[in-house]
Order: structure tokens, then C-alpha cells, then sequence
């Protein structure tokens, strides 16, 4: 049984008992990782395509280790100008171990809740207290659409700070 399945947005074909360089996952060392996005499976004769993923199918890894790739020498030369460019690169990877494919029944791995709607939440109340005049035309205009003032695209910050007084 394989399967093929997007880890870290690049494709693999993987089976059970595989070991798999992938770029660096957030994740420490030992921690079991799942990935739900499985774009083919294949048990023998039977192969189920999804479109664009397969609902319910879920690959299980473990995560080995932490490392670095092989180093990549990157040299630019133009002739006769006397410019030489010499960098190196080493691809951060995580190796893991495909422990189970699991062809339906799975439940999709829980995404991590976006942390962004509670700042803006706060945001206004810190802006009210600050003076105006220290806030960039940027901010000033995001406040006046959120105040719902009409022109305020085409007004200069003095305008703007007159129309929120």
C-alpha cells in the first residue's frame, strides 16, 4: 500500500516504514505528525484518486530528527567585469518515519486556531488613547473606514485626523 501525499506543500509517495527527508516541520523530536492532504492512495489493484484530496484518508508519521542538508555552493561570475559572488545554502530538513496510511475514517488532524482576531480586538482600544497625530495615514484610514466615513481614501492626514475628532 502507498500512498501519495503533500507534506510541507511538496508531493511524496510513501509507504509504511519509509523514511522521508521533508522541509524543516514546526514539530520537536518524537512527536507523532499526521497529514491529511492525500492525494492518491493505492492498496494492490485498488487506487482511489481524490480531487483535488481524499476525504477522510490520513498518512501518521513520527518525526526523527532535525537537520541540515547537503551544502550547495551557489557561484555567479560575469567575465571580464571582475564580479565573483560565492554563497552557500544547507536545506533545513526533518527526517520522519511513515508509521500508518489510513484509507477512510480518519479525523482530519485539528488546525491551529488563528491568534490574530484577539489583537484586533485590542487594537482599537490602545488607538483611542493615543494621540492621533503619532498614528501613520495608514492606520488613520483604516480607522476611518472602520468608523464608516465616506472620502476618506483621498483625504491627507490632516483631514483624516479632523474627521476622526
Amino acid at each position: 500500500m502507498y500512498a501519495i501525499v503533500e507534506i510541507a506543500g511538496q508531493q511524496f509517495k510513501v509507504e509504511k516504514d519509509q523514511k522521508v527527508f521533508v522541509n524543516r516541520l514546526a514539530t520537536e523530536e518524537g512527536e507523532a505528525v499526521s497529514f491529511d492532504n492525500v492525494l492518491l492512495l493505492s492498496d494492490g489493484d485498488n487506487v482511489t484518486v481524490g480531487a483535488p484530496a481524499i476525504n477522510g484518508a490520513q498518512v501518521g508519521a513520527k518525526v526523527l530528527k532535525h537537520l541540515k542538508g547537503d551544502k550547495v555552493i551557489v557561484f555567479k561570475k560575469k567575465r571580464r567585469k571582475g564580479y565573483r559572488v560565492k554563497n552557500g545554502h544547507r536545506q533545513a530538513l526533518t527526517e520522519i518515519v511513515i508509521e500508518s496510511i489510513v484509507a477512510s475514517g480518519a479525523k482530519p488532524a485539528a488546525k491551529a486556531e488563528k491568534k490574530a482576531a484577539a489583537p484586533k480586538a485590542e487594537a482599537p482600544k490602545a488607538e483611542a488613547s493615543q494621540d492621533l497625530s503619532s498614528l501613520t495615514v495608514a492606520e488613520l484610514k483604516e480607522m476611518a473606514k472602520a468608523k464608516e466615513i465616506s472620502g476618506y481614501s483621498s483625504m491627507k492626514k490632516a483631514e483624516l485626523i479632523a474627521a476622526l475628532s
